[in-house]
């Protein structure tokens, strides 16, 4: 790791965003691989999902889904899909809550916080509340393996050498969360997701996925 005169922390691992953008075969077999498993976990969820949409629902009589503004492949937004995990006010509370934050880094992680509901620290713990991101998927947004997606405000504090996560579409789970989770900051988050990028593969994907499953059922850090 470095540290720049501005104070910002970086690492080692500086990307070709050309070769990356030159893969082709992978990313094509990527993209069927995507749409054909999507189709089939959102076949595979309908029924767990309607029990998880009663519970969210019994919680607090509130929406069952929760749609946010990210940021996907070189800087192209859109819009996320989750099972609620928090209150619905909970945006409004963010900004007093922003200095017990306890993870470093341009990005809000606390492990009591007080904006998620009783059923959403449970989807959150076991990742079940990602779930409805099979859509985003399946429209593209995303992929089933790739770096997390960030807000903007998160964005608007990267350096360049965080934006290299954004060089690619964005996935559901990656190699942060089916390793180290909230174990370890964003600078090693950042690490982690250009690890995935410069190696990135089929079998990787593949890898990543099984390793998710795992987390699911033995979870890690999540909160």
């Amino acid at each position: 790791m470095k540290t720049l005169k501005n104070g910002a922390v970086t690492g080692d691992l500086v990307l070709s965003k050309e070769i990356i953008e030159h893969q082709y075969t992978y990313m094509f077999f990527k993209r069927i691989f995507d749409i054909i498993l999507s189709l089939i976990g959102l076949i595979v969820i309908a029924i767990p999902g309607l029990v998880i949409s009663l519970f969210i629902y019994a919680c607090d009589r509130g929406p069952v889904f929760y749609t946010q503004e990210r940021v996907g492949k070189d800087g192209k937004r859109f819009k996320i899909y989750k099972f609620r995990s928090m209150y619905v006010n909970a945006d409004t509370l963010l900004e007093k809550l922003k200095e017990k934050n306890e993870v470093t880094g341009p990005m809000f992680k606390m492990k009591n916080d007080p904006k998620v509901t009783s059923v959403g620290r449970f989807l959150r713990k076991t990742s079940l509340d990602e779930l409805p991101q099979l859509l985003n998927v399946l429209r593209g947004d995303m992929s089933l393996v790739g770096p997390r997606p960030p807000l903007p405000s998160e964005v608007e504090e990267y350096s360049e050498y965080d934006k290299q996560r954004l060089w690619v579409v964005p996935g559901c789970t990656g190699l942060w969360q089916a390793t180290e989770r909230n174990n370890v900051g964003f600078a090693e988050m950042v690490e982690l997701d250009l690890k995935y990028i410069q190696n990135r593969s089929l079998f990787l994907d593949v890898k990543i996925i099984f390793l998710t499953f795992l987390v699911i059922i033995h979870p890690n850090g999540a909160y």
